[in-house]
């Protein structure tokens, strides 16, 4: 049974989780985990062996080698890309600097960009701000999470009374975006769709 207790219990399963879940359709065999996260091999080893009995993680004999992946049926699974979505990578990067951001009511990650997925049309939005947002500085975290990812970042900022004029209109490029998996950087996600 998952509990609470099975997620922060060490620095070395923080950075186990980070690394599994910034990247969920990636495998990981032993010593690349220990290079991504800079820990020593037993310390990683033990985290694993932990995960694997609380069900957060599968291994998989391939070759010499054995892989690991983060279980999408864990029960947190999705709480826990929710959350480093917000610690790692451009989530991180718009909550740090949203005082830079201007004036953010709310800033959401598409679902699928926080799970690495490839986009179902050129048309979708990975990020959307709503507020007054000061464009160069949000420009700057987009080309960095770019130059990162090596691939265009959608993304479209907006203003509050945009954004409620075309709630209000029910507009099916919000409507969209607003029907679709995501995950809230600022702001309360009841408060935007209501």
């Amino acid at each position: 049974m998952a509990s609470l207790k099975d997620l922060f219990v060490s620095k070395v399963r923080v950075k186990l989780i980070q690394t599994f879940l910034s990247q969920p359709q990636e495998i990981f065999y032993v010593r690349q985990l220990v290079r991504l996260t800079d820990e020593e091999i037993n310390a990683v080893r033990r985290e694993l062996a932990r995960m694997e009995d609380r069900g957060m993680v599968k291994k998989e004999p391939r070759g010499n080698r054995l892989y690991y992946f983060f279980r999408k049926d864990y029960a947190y699974y999705q709480d826990l890309i929710s959350l480093v979505a917000k610690t790692v990578g451009l989530g991180a990067d718009i909550v740090k600097h949203k005082n830079k951001l201007g004036q953010i009511k709310f800033a959401i990650l598409s679902g699928r960009f926080a799970r690495q997925m490839p986009k179902k049309s050129d048309e979708d939005i990975d990020l959307l701000l709503i507020g007054a947002i000061k464009l160069p500085e949000l420009n700057k975290l987009v080309r960095k999470a770019e130059s990162q990812r090596e691939k265009e970042i959608n993304y479209a900022p907006m203003t509050l009374d945009e954004f409620q004029f075309r709630k209000s209109r029910r507009d099916p490029f919000l409507q969209k975006i607003l029907s679709a998996g995501r995950v809230m950087l600022i702001g309360d996600e009841e408060e935007m769709v209501s």
